[in-house]
């Protein structure tokens, strides 16, 4: 039964592999993998001397972190407030709503940022408008540009986040509150002295796992929404990787800096297992 499913592995996750080759060559796609030229570090050089690296760098690493976050806290804050809600249909009802742009692709949810962000006929512009604020162009201004795929990021994942968590406050022993109530403790403190606690461990876990999505900043998200105006603060490894590559023909360079990225990734996944296991005793099988 395994078997299926192993050939697809090998075939699409580790037969691709021997293309890493490609980041120590100056490869030309007529030659192919074994007649390009052999370079050995020669691209990685070239891609640290290029002005635009560490830069990029930068912002993977910036907004990737700030998702992290904004991953962490918006979902056990809304979980908390959805957990207060005692009428079953509206808490339902709430619930759906807020899942619902999981499920949307960014082509679909980059259109309805740009006609909410426009600065001419925007709604949110619109708004700012009643308070005698300029129009302000989110998408055009490195100023907001990474707070905006930040907080559109955690509009679209923050309602299937709460899930988890959700779950993790069904495990909550309920005898607890009652003894909290004969205590005299009142809804805040019960939040804060068992719920909290109670969710502790799922928290630490998300928490620990998340490390390994340090350099994934979010390339679906990022080319439907950035520009070149903004690529001083937007652009990210994975949009940087697709024009030195697709878009420039730069093989080698983008395939040194792709490898880069998997090897750093690889280290802050292997440290976040190993937290997980330690401090949350979270183990693969």
């Amino acid at each position: 039964m395994l078997l299926p499913a192993v050939i697809i592995v090998l075939i699409y996750s580790y037969g691709p592999m021997f293309g890493i080759v490609i980041a120590f060559q100056k490869y030309v796609p007529v030659k192919g993998f074994f007649d390009s030229q052999w370079v050995g570090l020669k691209n990685f050089k070239y891609v640290f001397g290029l002005p635009d690296t560490l830069e990029v760098l930068w912002n993977t690493v910036f907004i990737a972190s700030m998702k992290i976050v904004a991953g962490l806290t918006v979902p056990v804050l809304i979980a908390l407030l959805l957990n207060e809600v005692s009428k079953t249909f509206i808490r339902r009802g709430v619930q759906t709503l807020i899942y619902l742009p999981h499920f949307l692709s960014w082509v679909i949810l980059g259109g309805v940022l740009i006609d909410i962000l426009s600065p001419s006929q925007g709604i949110f512009n619109a708004f700012l408008g009643w308070f005698g604020i300029k129009p302000i162009y989110f998408l055009g201004d490195n100023n907001w540009f990474p707070y905006v795929l930040v907080g559109s990021n955690e509009w679209k994942e923050f309602g299937f986040s709460t899930i988890v968590y959700l779950a993790a406050l069904t495990g909550i022993n309920p005898t607890l509150y009652e003894a909290a109530v004969v205590d005299g403790a009142g809804r805040l403190r019960q939040t804060w002295h068992i719920t909290l606690p109670g969710m502790r461990p799922i928290i630490v876990l998300m928490a620990t796992l998340s490390l390994g999505s340090i350099l994934n900043a979010g390339f679906e998200q990022v080319f439907n929404l950035y520009s070149p105006q903004v690529y001083e603060s937007g652009d990210i490894i994975d949009t940087y990787v697709y024009r030195m590559g697709l878009i420039a023909a730069q093989y080698g360079p983008a395939t040194a800096i792709g490898l880069l990225k998997s090897v750093v990734s690889l280290f802050f996944i292997s440290t976040a297992y190993f937290l997980a296991y330690r401090l949350a005793n979270y183990r693969i099988f």
